[in-house]
């Protein structure tokens, strides 16, 4: 089995800083788990790798779709499963860094097969819906079909955003059609041995994370947010659009078109991605872990002696190098 490690966590609980701290160890690159950053021109709204970390360690499936397009467990994957074995092929581990739980999963299990969706089905769904223009109508109906997903397969809409169309539709459409949940399909299916993953949590009190999560968000707007998703409107991208009326975009529009203020903007998100990194820590207690991390700091030469013994059998052509025993990593 190919060895990987892969960094996992609620969203703002330091994934990405220790990621880059164990690429850099293990001489090899960072492959994004994350549903949002695979968007091109969505970067300070999905904290994204700057392009000064993107230069220090190699950054795999990010800025690879435009916002409009739709990009599923099955094709991160497929596209994962090339970059890993190309890090194989050199005798390289890669790490995994993301909050996408189904992307994982579906990595390390396997894509499920499931019969195909009626269309009466699918556009029944979709047309429940109202348009993009009536934002607070149409968020509404989306929060009645997540709670209805959620009545139906607890599972699978415990990770993923309740501002997730496009996943809340997949698993309302399979269960209707099948009259199984999506995460049962899962169950169903022998999982693939194709990794050897050394994985990785980090789960930090949830006092001192949602603190991160509010000043994040602030972060964010004063970085920029609001002109980058200007910019996407200007380039012909809607709200509609997978990108746009994803977690941490979309809370803006009202601002933006003149019927909220910048405080409630600023605290809708906040509130959103606080819930999800509930639902995060929610679908991480089912998820055995080799290694969990309950702060913001951790002992590397504790985690780089774990990762070694872990893969001292795996066959590679390059050794780890040898960092300072004593070196500790705040994030």
């Amino acid at each position: 089995m190919i060895p990987i490690v892969i960094v996992e966590g609620p969203t703002a609980s330091g994934k990405s800083a220790l990621a880059l701290e164990l690429a850099q160890h293990l001489g090899s690159g960072i492959i994004s788990a994350d549903s949002r950053q695979i968007y091109r021109g969505m970067d300070i709204g999905t904290a994204k790798a700057t392009a000064e970390e993107q230069a220090r360690i190699p950054h795999h499936l990010i800025d690879i779709v435009n916002p409009d397009c739709s990009y599923d467990a099955g094709s991160f994957a497929r596209d994962a499963g090339k970059v890993i074995e190309d890090y194989h092929a050199r005798g390289l581990i890669p790490v995994l860094c993301g909050g996408t739980g189904m992307y994982i999963k579906t990595l390390l299990e396997g894509i499920c097969e499931l019969p195909p969706i009626p269309a009466e089905i699918k556009d029944a769904l979709r047309e429940r819906l109202p348009s993009a223009e009536d934002a607070e109508a149409r968020q509404a109906e989306l929060d009645r079909m997540y709670q209805e997903l959620q009545a139906v397969d607890a599972e699978f809409a415990g990770g993923i955003s309740n501002m997730d169309t496009q996943r809340i539709i997949r698993g309302l459409e399979v269960y209707q059609a099948t009259g199984i949940p999506l995460s049962e399909h899962w169950h169903r299916q022998a999982p693939q041995q194709l990794y050897k993953p050394f994985r990785i949590l980090l789960n930090p009190p949830r006092a001192e994370l949602y603190q991160r999560i509010n000043l994040r968000m602030d972060k964010m707007v004063e970085s920029g947010l609001l002109e980058e998703i200007q910019g996407l409107l200007a380039s012909s991208y809607t709200w509609d659009d997978p990108g746009l009326n994803s977690l941490g975009y979309k809370e803006y529009r009202g601002y933006l078109e003149g019927r909220q203020s910048l405080e409630d903007a600023v605290a809708m998100a906040a509130q959103g991605s606080r819930n999800y990194a509930k639902r995060q820590v929610t679908w991480y207690r089912k998820v055995d872990f080799d290694l969990t991390f309950t702060g913001f700091t951790f002992n590397l030469s504790v985690l780089y002696t774990r990762i070694s013994e872990e893969f001292a059998s795996a066959e590679r052509k390059k050794e780890y190098r040898n960092d300072d025993n004593s070196q500790d990593c705040g994030i």
